[in-house]
This record gives structure tokens, sequence and C-alpha cells, in this order.
């Protein structure tokens, strides 16, 4: 009894000291994983919290936002919808103009009646979701017409202008 209460015993203490050299093990891997961190790629500085604080010379600054968490990131080029903007002290990833989805088409009209023309406008319209920066790409149109067929050419009653 005594003998397998003891065998027991160093079958248990085996096990937690074969754990705790698989969880340091797992700490020291850890740490190296993040030496090699994709995200501090070209950086200057880098910590494990914020990504980049600064880049090497030729490389962009691009501070990422994940909803409420945000980090930087150097990079050869900047992603879709940024420019590039060199600047003696840090090279920067800049967002330019950003505008919403256009609205429906408006209602056919000419000299702001409904009726009357064979031919007329519809304009539709977008908003400024995000200003640009200065010295910036300017914002794109918000604000577009095309040709369309009056609903009735003739106004009811015979009314003209």
């Amino acid at each position: 009894m005594q003998f397998r209460l003891f065998s027991f015993a160093l079958i248990i203490l085996n096990c937690m000291d074969y754990s705790h050299c698989q969880g340091s093990r797992w700490r020291r891997s850890k740490r190296a994983s993040y030496v090699s961190n994709p995200t501090c790629k070209g950086c200057l500085s880098c910590s494990k919290d914020n990504g980049c604080s600064r880049c090497q010379q030729k490389l962009f600054f691009f501070l990422r936002r994940e909803g409420m968490r945000q980090y930087g990131e150097c990079l050869q080029s900047c992603p879709s919808g940024y420019y590039g903007h060199r600047a003696p002290d840090m090279n920067r990833c800049a967002q330019g103009c950003e505008v919403g989805h256009w609205s429906e088409w408006g209602t056919c009209s000419r000299n702001n009646r409904t009726c009357g023309f064979k031919w007329g406008l519809e304009t539709r319209t977008r908003q400024i979701v995000k200003k640009p920066a200065k010295d910036t790409i300017p914002c794109p149109t918000i604000a577009e017409s095309r040709r369309c067929k009056m609903a009735m050419r003739h106004c009811p009653g015979g009314e003209c202008w």
C-alpha cells in the first residue's frame, strides 16, 4: 500500500514538474515570437501594446484602428484609401476626404417644374463623412445630375408657366 502511494506521489510530482517546464518553454517562445512580430517590422521603436511609434527613414507610418484599439505600423506603401505624405520628421499615411453613399435620384424636373417639358434633370447627393486634412486630396463630387424623361409632358388643366 505504501509503495503504491509513494509511486502515485512520484507520478504526480513528475507531471507537475513537466507542466512547469512546458509553461516556462511557452513563456520563452512567446517572448521570442514578440521579437519577430511582423507588426514591428521596419520600426525604429516598437512596443507590444502600441506597435511602432517611429519608422525607418523610407517607410510610411500608418496608424491602424480596430475598434477602440490602435497601433502603429511601418509600411513600404500606404493602404488603399490613404496616400503617402513625406515630411522631414516622419513619413505618414494620411487619409483624404471620405464621402458617404449616394442618395436616391431626386424627382425629374426642369425650371423647378415637374411637368410641361419632355426632358428634365434629376439629381442625387452624398455627404462628406470626414473632411480631409489640410494640403490633401480635395473631396470628390458630392452632387451629380443626369438627364431624365419627365413623367408628365403636359401639365394638368393646361397650366403653362
